[in-house]
C-alpha cells in the first residue's frame, strides 16, 4: 500500500486481468494505469511496472511452477485467483527485495478484498508451498530442447520449434535470453533541431542517463527516467523513442533532396519522421505518412507536431487499396507492414501469447496483398524498402523472394535479418528493392 492509499498489487492485478482475460495489449494497459496514477512516486510506479511486465514475461514458467505445487491447475482457477497467485510467484522467485512473508500475506489480503475470502487458505497454501520449494523446482530435461527452452524462457513451444527449424540451439537460446534482459531505451535525436551532444547534455540535466550509440550517429541509449512524457526535451520534440533496427530503415533509404516518400503503414510515425528529418537537413523533399485508422493518424500527427517538421503530412489510407493518384509518384516507398511481431517480444511480452501459427499465415497473405498494391507507387528508378519486426522466414526472406518473382521489374538490392542476442537490436528484417528505370 502506498502513502496515497493506493494498493500497488491491486493495480498490478487489474492490469494483468485486462491483458490475460480481456485481451488488452500490455503496454497500453500499463500506460493507461500509470497515466491515471501519475501522482504515485517513482518507487511505486517502478514496482507496478516490474511486477506487471515480469509476470507476463515469465508466465509460462510461473504456470509450470504453480502446477507442480497446486492441486488445482492454473487453467482451472478463477481468473482473479490465478492472477493474484501468478504475480505473487513472480515476486517470490524474482524480487529478492520483497520479503516472502509480505508477498504471501498481501496476496491473501487481496483475494479477500476481491470477494474470495473462502479461498484465502488455498491461496496461502499454494504460495507457502512454492516458497518452501523454490530451490527444488525440476525443469524439463534439456534433452527435450523444445520443452526445456519453452519453460526456462517462457516462450510458447510452437515459436521455439519454428526458430529451431531455422537456427541452431545456441542461436535460439541467445535470442530467448536477450528478450529477458533489461535494456536501456533507444531514442533517435531530431538532428534538424538539436545535435546529439547537446541532447545528451540536456537529458543529463533532466536526470536521465544517456549514452551515445556506437554505430548510429543519431541514436542515444537512455535509462534512469521515470515518466518519459514528463521530460521537457521529449515534449519539445528533440527526440523520438525508436529501436536502432527501426532507424536503419531510413539509413538504408538514404533520401536525397527533393525526394517524395510514401510510408504506407507509418503509425506512430518514427520512420517517417526520421526520413523527414533527413530530408530537412538535405534541403528538403516530402514524406507522406499513411495509415489505416483515424486513431493511428492522430498518433502520427501528434508526433509530427511535437517534432516541428513541416515537410511531412499524414493521410488516412488502407494499404491494401490502390491509390491511383499515387501511382509512380514516390522516389521511395516504405512498407513496414503488419507482422507477427516476434522480434520485439522483449518490449511487448504479451504478443507471444496472442500470436498463432494460423495468424502468421494470414499475415503473410496480408503482406503480399499490400506489396502487390503499394509497389505501384514507386517511380521507375525508385526504391521500395520492406521491413518487419519479426523473426519468421515466411514473412521475411520468403516474401522477398516471392516479390521479385512476382514483379520482375524490381530487383533485390540487399536484405538483412537482425537477431536479438547477436546484433544488439530487436529481431528485425529489412529488404531493399530497386525498380528498373523503364516501365516494363
Amino acid at each position: 500500500m502506498t502513502k496515497s492509499g493506493v494498493n500497488e498489487r491491486e493495480l498490478v492485478m487489474e492490469i494483468l486481468l485486462s491483458v490475460t482475460r480481456d485481451g488488452e495489449y500490455s503496454h497500453i494497459a500499463l500506460r493507461n494505469v500509470l497515466s491515471n496514477y501519475q501522482y504515485l512516486d517513482k518507487k511505486a510506479r517502478a514496482f507496478i511496472t516490474r511486477v506487471t511486465e515480469g509476470t507476463l514475461e515469465r508466465m509460462i514458467e510461473i504456470d509450470y511452477i504453480i502446477n507442480q505445487y497446486s492441486k488445482v491447475k492454473v487453467n482451472k482457477m478463477k481468473p482473479v485467483i490465478r492472477t493474484i497467485i501468478r504475480s505473487a510467484v513472480y515476486q517470490l522467485k524474482y524480487m529478492d527485495g520483497v520479503p516472502n512473508s509480505a508477498v504471501c500475506n498481501e496476496a491473501v489480503k487481496l483475494a479477500v478484498k476481491r470477494g474470495f475470502g473462502n479461498l484465502r487458505g488455498f491461496v496461502n497454501g499454494v504460495l507457502r508451498n512454492i516458497e518452501r520449494n523454490l530451490d527444488e523446482i525440476v525443469y524439463p530435461d534439456p534433452a527435450d530442447k523444445v520443452s526445456h527452452l519453452s519453460v526456462v524462457y517462457s516462450m510458447p513451444e510452437w515459436i521455439v520449434k519454428q526458430w529451431l527449424d531455422v537456427y541452431d540451439e545456441q542461436t535460439v537460446e541467445k535470442i530467448l535470453s536477450d528478450f529477458m534482459e533489461e535494456k536501456p531505451t533507444s531514442i533517435r535525436c531530431n538532428l534538424s533541431r538539436v545535435n546529439r551532444e547537446e541532447l545528451k547534455a540536456r537529458l543529463e540535466d533532466e536526470g536521465v542517463k544517456a549514452e551515445m550509440h556506437p554505430q548510429l550517429p543519431c541514436a542515444l541509449m537512455i535509462s534512469g527516467y521515470d515518466y518519459l512524457g514528463a521530460l521537457e526535451s521529449f515534449q519539445e520534440g528533440l527526440f523520438q523513442v525508436q529501436d536502432v533496427s527501426s532507424m536503419l530503415v531510413a539509413e538504408w533509404a538514404d533520401p536525397k533532396e527533393g525526394d517524395y516518400i510514401i510510408d504506407v503503414c507509418a503509425a506512430p510515425g518514427g520512420k517517417a519522421l526520421h526520413l523527414a528529418d533527413k530530408l530537412d537537413r538535405a534541403g528538403s523533399g516530402h514524406v507522406e505518412a499513411r495509415d489505416l485508422t483515424e486513431y493511428k493518424i492522430g498518433l502520427i500527427e501528434e508526433n509530427i507536431e511535437r517534432s516541428g517538421l513541416t515537410n511531412i503530412h499524414a493521410v488516412q489510407w488502407n494499404a491494401t487499396e490502390f491509390d491511383k493518384d499515387a501511382e509512380n509518384k514516390a522516389d521511395i516507398v516504405i512498407a513496414d507492414l503488419p507482422c507477427s511481431g516476434l522480434g520485439v517480444l522483449g518490449k511487448k511480452t504479451d504478443l507471444k501469447y496472442k500470436m498463432t501459427e494460423e495468424t502468421q499465415k494470414e499475415l503473410v497473405a496480408l503482406q503480399r496483398k499490400m506489396l502487390s498494391t503499394v509497389h505501384r507507387y514507386v517511380k521507375p528508378g525508385g526504391r521500395l524498402i520492406y521491413s518487419t519486426c519479426t523473426i519468421h522466414r515466411a514473412e521475411n526472406e520468403e516474401n522477398a523472394a516471392w516479390f521479385v518473382d512476382s514483379y520482375p521489374e524490381f530487383s533485390l538490392v540487399k536484405e538483412r535479418q537482425m537477431l536479438p542476442g547477436r546484433d544488439g537490436t530487436d529481431g528485425f528484417y529489412i529488404a531493399e528493392f530497386k525498380k528498373e528505370n523503364q516501365k516494363g
